[in-house]
Formats: C-alpha cells, structure tokens, sequence
C-alpha cells in the first residue's frame, strides 16, 4: 500500500474528534493514481511555515484585513460618479460577488488549509496551468498593491504637512515599516493587523453613527437632512458619456463606479490565505467567512447608504480633497455642521487603515510565492523558511515592490503609477473568477466521488450558484473595465484596463506548453494528498468558563 493510501486508511480507522469519527467527517476515497507523475501531488508538500495566528487575529483580520482607503476615501468618488442610488446599487452588487468568493474559498479551505490555497486549489482540481497563471496573476496583483497603499498613506499626511519636499522621507519610512512588520514574523503581522482592524472598525462603526447622527438633524446647526440630495440633484448621476440620452448615461455611470467598488471589497480572500499559518484553522476560518455577510452589509452597503445622505454628488468638495480625509463625504457633512477637531482624528483612521491594507498586501503576495515555490511553480529559492517558519526569501522579495512606491515621487512617473492601481483591480477580479470556477469543479469532484460535502467544518446550502453567480459577473467586471476608452480613445488607458487579459492566458497557455497538463476529470480528483487531518490541525474546543470568555467568543 502506498504512503498515501496508508495516511488514508489510518485517518478513517483513527479515535473520534470532538465531531466524530475522521471517516464522518471527512469521509474521503483514497488517492486517484493516474500514472503519469505531472499529475501527482506529492504528500510530503507539507508546510514549513508554523501555525502562529490565534484565533483573535483570524477573525479581526476577516472583518477588517483589507478595508483600506477604497472605502473610506473612495465612497467620495462613488457618490460624485453616480450618485447616492447609483453608488449603493454598484456596491451592492460588488458586494455580492465578493461574498460568493469568500463562500467558496473557504469551503475548499476548510477541507485543505495548506500554504498556497486557491492557487494550488486551481493547480489540483481544475488544471496545473491553471493552477500557475492563477498563481502568478494573484502575487503581481498583491506585490504591485503594496506601494498604492504606501503611497496612499503618503498622502494622507499631506492633511497635516502640505510640503512636498517630505514627499520621498515619509515613503522611506512607510516602506521600513511595512517590511519591518513581515520580516518579524506572522505573530508580529497577526498583532498589528489585530489592533489595525480595532481602529478601523471602530472608524468606519463612528463614521456611520455620526452620518446619521448628522443627517438627522443632531449636529450643532440641527439641519435635518433626510434624504434631501436623493431629490435634488437626485438618486443617480450621469457619467457624461450620453448626454442625448441620460438613461443610458446613468446605466454608464453605475458601470463606472464597479470598478470602483471592486477595488475597495478586494482582499477579503486573505483570511484564507493565512489558513497554514493559523492555530484550528478549519475551524477559525468558517468562523470567520460565516461573518463576512455582515461586514459587507454593515460596513460597506449600509456606509455608502449613508454616505449618499450626508452630501449632494455634484458637491466641488467631494474631489478636492487630494486623496487625504478632506474628500471623505464624511469629513465634508463634519466640517458643515460645525464640527470641529474630527476632520484630523479621522484622517489619522484612515492612515493607520492604508498602511494595514499595505502590510496585508505584502503578506498575502509572500506566502503566494511560497506556496507557488514549494510546489515547483517558482524557483526553490523562495521556499527556504528561518527555524520560527518565515519564508524570509519570499518576504524580502515582496518587500523589494514597496520602493515603487517612490514613482510617486516624481511627476512622470505617477501615471505609471496609476496604471498600477488598474491592473491590481482588474487582477482582483481574475482572483475572485478563478477561486469561484475552482469551486465549482471542487463541488463536481465531490459529486462525481459521492463525497459529502455537509460533513466538512464549513460548508455553505447556497453552492453551487454563489460560486456561478461569481463566475458571471467577475467575467462582466473583467470586460467592462475601462469601457470608458472607446467614447474617449487612448491607447494607454485601453492597454492598462485590458492588458490583464492576455497576460493570464499567456501564463496559462505558456505553462500548458511546456508541461503538456490537462485538465481533471471530477472522477480522479485528490482530495487526500498532502492535506492535514483534522487531528493533525484541530484542537478540542474549549466551552466558555466565564462571562468574559463568552464576549470573547461573541466577538471573535
């Protein structure tokens, strides 16, 4: 009997868990053999990365990993690009898609958290070069994200020091200390990001309460707003494509501001990227995709909701601000009814925000390249891991793509730069694509073995659809993206908007090439190689002794 099938045979004869016998639970056939070893995953592709993350961290990093100044500042630009309806309806349906995404990674996570995960799910199940272009695509996309956000944090303090000779000395600063923050290991990553995620939730849970605080007449000028600017100038704006027919321009205008909202949702997926680095991690992680749903309609549908109640979209003030908190309609309906000292404390929120989503970009691009490394999709390099399980080789390479950030510095280069910001978008949602048709061709591989998908630790009643509802409209985002261009040509614009496109096939078919993959059959699927047993990666739950224990369970 071969390795694997013994590993098999002694999960299914194993003790009983705190759910059951290992064969209830994940009762699971042995290996596919297909005889041709480009096909075979090898079970000693065991993580050398070490399980640091408690479950605190998992779940702050799940409500509030990601949130960075796409939704704090870019609420402004969604009001002014389609107004208040315009803006919550893009959202709304963003929002959608980004919750099926969640749904079906961490369904396949809760059956393998191992290093790499949706991109060696993509290698496993649908097709290796997949796999590879899946792979690649999501580490460019998360490498390039890291100077956005430094420079974005950069900017924020312009709100206190308008020079812009300090320009470059607060870039170098960031850049030590998002790099600073990986190298030390995931325990110091887990730490920051927990007390990160504190502020940000508490900025965005403040933000919304004074919005209706203020929108109801309970600032100093007691000026009811209501729903006031949803009447005059009215529920949704024209994106100024069609004026002959402003119907069409208010369909244009909520196009646009997808775009928008894809980038302020995207990221979410971190939590399971963290899974081989986390303590319970079947565990943890449904815990925290099952609260996902309510952080998208908390702090994303019902934010723009009110955000569209607080300032008219044709304010001269919602653009103005220079992409510090004076563009936050927030800060603009504080600074209106005569609210003072606010404006700074927020802005100071928003900072410490951007720098958080810069360090989970660095993060999340770092242990891509492991997983990819370790797999023989990278270069052996980048698996080397120090004694306390850091991919050091892998960090340092992603901390090299922090000193892009630099190109804000000079003018010629900022439009390079912006090109950056468009193709992390549209790569996110290649990302959000691939891990929802993975999904799929994970679900039919279940079905196809007669495996039963309600005995894993998270499992969502709504799959298959969510993960085909994600397909559809990741495909409509991927080709609406930057079909602004053919009213207005430029050749710069179209290429940045649409170059990911032929890029990810070419990574694909290059690979298919050179290694001559197939994709599986659901029949020969390996849900067993290499994948941790729940012995292996769960410990006992311990029930709650206290009050205290209890709000900690609550909360996190």
């Amino acid at each position: 009997m071969s390795h694997e099938n013994e590993k098999y045979k002694d999960a299914t004869d194993s003790g009983s868990l705190e759910k059951g016998h290992v064969a209830d639970v994940y009762a699971l056939p042995p290996p596919v053999a297909t005889g041709d070893d480009r096909y075979h995953f090898e079970a000693t592709d065991l993580d050398r990365v070490q399980r640091r993350l408690k479950q605190r961290h998992v779940q702050m990093i799940a409500i509030a990993g990601t949130i960075g100044t796409g939704l704090f500042l870019g609420s402004g630009s969604a009001l002014q690009g389609a107004g208040p309806l315009g803006a919550l309806i893009a959202y709304a349906l963003v929002g959608t898609v980004a919750y099926s995404s969640l749904c079906s990674i961490g369904e396949m996570t809760s059956l393998a958290p191992i290093s790499g995960t949706f991109p060696h799910f993509a290698a496993r199940w649908v097709d290796p070069s997949f796999g590879f272009a899946v792979g690649w695509n999501y580490f460019y996309t998360n490498a390039i994200s890291v100077p956005v956000e430094i420079s974005a944090a950069t900017i924020l303090i312009s709100f206190w020091d308008t020079n812009n000779n300090h320009q470059a000395a607060y870039i170098a600063m960031m850049v030590v200390l998002v790099s600073a923050v990986n190298i030390f290991g995931v325990r110091w990553f887990g730490e920051s990001e927990f007390y990160f995620s504190i502020i940000k939730i508490v900025l965005i849970t403040g933000l919304i309460l004074t919005g209706l605080i203020i929108d109801l007449g309970g600032g100093p000028h007691h000026d009811r707003i209501g729903f006031r600017y949803w009447k005059h100038p009215g529920p949704v704006a024209g994106a100024g494509l069609e004026p002959q027919d402003p119907n069409l321009d208010r369909f244009l205008a909520i196009l646009t501001v997808i775009v928008q909202a894809g980038f302020s949702f995207q990221g979410m997926e971190l939590v399971a990227i963290a899974a081989s680095e986390t303590e319970n991690p079947r565990r943890n992680i449904g815990k925290a995709v099952g609260r996902v749903f309510w952080r998208i309609v908390i702090f994303y549908i019902l934010g723009i909701l009110v955000t569209g109640m607080l300032v008219p979209y044709d304010d001269p003030d919602l653009l103005n601000g220079g992409g510090t908190a004076s563009e936050s309609p927030y800060v603009i309906a504080i600074r209106r009814a005569g609210i003072k000292t606010l404006p700074s404390i927020i802005n100071a929120a928003i900072f410490t925000s951007a720098f958080s989503a810069g360090n989970s970009y660095l993060f999340c691009s770092s242990r891509i390249l492991y997983g990819l490394a370790i797999r023989g999709q990278a270069p052996k390099i980048f698996t080397y891991c120090t004694k306390k399980g850091l991919p050091l080789i892998a960090v340092l390479t992603c901390c090299s793509f922090s000193l892009l950030s630099f190109m804000n510095v000079s003018s010629g280069a900022t439009k390079v730069f912006n090109w950056f910001v468009s193709l992390s978008t549209v790569g996110g949602f290649f990302t959000w694509f691939a891990i929802n048709l993975t999904y799929y061709r994970f679900w039919c591989g279940h079905r196809a073995q007669g495996i039963d998908r309600k005995k894993l630790v998270y499992w969502n009643p709504l799959q298959p659809y969510l993960s085909m509802w994600g397909m559809f409209w990741t495909c409509f985002f991927i080709l609406i993206n930057g079909y602004t261009v053919f009213w207005n040509w430029n050749t710069a614009d179209f290429l940045t908007s649409y170059i990911n496109i032929p890029l990810f096939f070419a990574l694909w078919g290059g690979y298919w090439i050179f290694k001559r993959t197939r994709f599986w059959r659901a029949s020969e699927m390996d849900f067993v190689t290499g994948i941790p047993t729940l012995e292996e990666t769960e410990t006992p739950e311990i029930p709650p002794r206290n009050w205290r224990e209890k709000l900690f369970n609550i909360l996190f």
